[in-house]
């Protein structure tokens, strides 16, 4: 999400600082992960009271109710909705009124690419290729908040790493949420 805000001509600042826009993107595996969410989404305001607070992520993607509870935050973006984050953004900046973009996981069946990684603070890159899980274990909340098993094509993959590899990165690390389901689907 840095990158495409990178790309669209904004300054990324540490996240200690004020700042006119906050992205907090929530966690939803346990109840603490839940919890430091919505603290996280409240302490931002309080950093910069007329700053645009965006939540987004798992604990947007199943908890709407709670999340709708929370006057701080100004626009919730579930999980496939990242991709086009700073449309959102500048839609909700030119319009100034809440708004909510959850579209149901459950029902996506590609993955979703997010373009190559150019962004990286460190000397390695993270390469997602897979998300969603299709276990549904008993006390698990990750496919309902990821969807189903989705699997990046590998020529995708291997022509990211291609271009990393020309920025002079020396290391990438293969991510996703299930990622022995990789190619599955």
């Amino acid at each position: 999400m840095a990158q495409k805000f990178l790309e669209n001509g904004y300054e990324i600042v540490d996240h200690t600082k004020k700042a006119d826009i906050y992205i907090i993107n929530t966690c939803t595996v346990t109840n603490m992960s839940d919890r430091k969410s919505r603290q996280s989404l409240r302490k931002v305001k309080s950093l910069n009271p007329t700053a645009v607070v965006i939540a987004v992520g798992c604990y947007v993607q199943v908890a709407k109710k709670e999340i709708e509870q929370i006057p701080e935050i100004d626009l919730k973006l579930g999980n496939n909705e990242k991709v086009d984050i700073v449309q959102y953004v500048e839609k909700y900046i030119k319009e100034n009124k809440n708004q909510n973009q959850i579209q149901d996981v459950m029902q996506t069946k590609e993955f979703s690419e997010f373009g190559d990684i150019i962004y990286t603070e460190k000397t390695r890159a993270v390469i997602k290729i897979q998300d969603g899980c299709d276990r549904f274990c008993s006390y698990c909340i990750i496919p309902y908040a990821r969807g189903r098993v989705r699997s990046r094509e590998p020529e995708h993959i291997i022509s990211e790493i291609e271009k990393i590899a020309q920025k002079g990165i020396k290391e990438v690390v293969l991510t996703g949420i299930h990622i022995a389901s990789y190619g599955k689907d």
